[in-house]
């Protein structure tokens, strides 16, 4: 099954789709909050699509980690040249 498999651990995915639904959360806010006028239609907008939207970004997350597109091996990053400092 797709969710246990890739190089990112659950937690660590989890806790990314927690602080990036933080920053989606509060901008859900503001715009339910100049579009509607009203703090607590805002406020129920934000609460109700961070529980939603946490989950959708985890299962997004795992998701991608199953494809190999763009995704490097061990074995490639450490034979990949040093990056050269910047004069």
């Amino acid at each position: 099954m797709f969710l246990f498999k890739g190089l990112e651990s659950h937690p660590r995915s989890f806790v990314k789709a927690v602080s990036w639904r933080t920053v989606g959360s509060i901008d859900t806010f503001v715009l339910g909050l100049f579009f509607s006028g009203s703090a607590k239609l805002a406020g129920a907008i934000a609460g109700t699509e961070v529980i939603t939207k946490i989950l959708l970004f985890y299962f997004h997350e795992r998701a991608w980690s199953l494809v190999r597109w763009g995704h490097r091996t061990e074995e490639e990053v450490a034979e990949a040249p040093a990056p050269v400092a910047a004069a």
